[in-house]
């Protein structure tokens, strides 16, 4: 029985080691996990899109894009242009003056919501690193395990799942402290650094 298992654990440590990072995605979700706007559907696209990632890895799509490198260089641009760009918009909130501080309620505006997604699917399908790390990496550490590969696969989205449920709805234990204007200017600061940095280095790397 925990030999039929091995390729599932195997998967999830590796999606888990990945995932683990500070990045414009995590950083993403914990904000929008500590304002508690849209988080379902933000968990959602982002244990969703890795799944379906992983398993493009997994069946050996990755071996086409390896043949067309130019590919990985137009979506290090698009992404990079994309994150420096919100990373602009996240610290012109820092420098604004905060009159009061986030206010842990459920309950977005359609319109809050909209852009919600919007942002996790740019922050989620324009970061060439998520390519890298699900579809070439995970898709190559699977062909090893052979016809177990595809429980390799599942063991890694499950990992994806069990992430971003965590890290976006354990956020809210984060919402007292961040009632205070002072702490909401930090995150928001963390965040703006998190992303402009990641921007550059898609841009300087393509």
């Amino acid at each position: 029985m925990t030999s039929a298992f091995a390729p599932a654990f195997a998967g999830f440590g590796t999606g888990l080691s990945l995932i683990v990072a500070i990045g414009a995605q995590n950083a993403f979700v914990l904000r929008q996990g500590i304002r508690r706007d849209a988080l379902l559907a933000v968990v959602g696209i982002c244990a969703l899109s890795d799944a379906v990632l992983i398993a493009l890895g997994v069946g050996g799509v990755g071996a086409v894009v390896v043949a067309w490198p130019a590919a990985l260089t137009v979506v290090a641009w698009i992404g990079g242009v994309f994150l420096l760009c919100y990373g602009a918009l996240t610290a012109r909130r820092v420098v604004r003056r905060a009159s009061s501080g986030l206010e842990a309620k459920g309950g977005a505006a359609a319109g809050s919501r909209r852009r919600a997604v919007l942002t996790c699917i740019a922050l989620t399908w324009l970061n060439p690193h998520v390519y890298l790390d699900t579809v070439f990496l995970v898709g190559s550490v699977a062909a090893q395990h052979g016809t177990a590969r595809w429980t390799f696969g599942v063991g890694a989205a499950l990992a994806s799942l069990c992430w971003f449920a965590a890290l976006g709805f354990g956020a809210r234990l984060l919402g007292r402290l961040l009632a205070r204007p002072a702490a909401w200017r930090v995150l928001d600061a963390l965040v703006a650094t998190t992303m402009i940095v990641l921007g550059v280095t898609l841009i300087a790397g393509a």
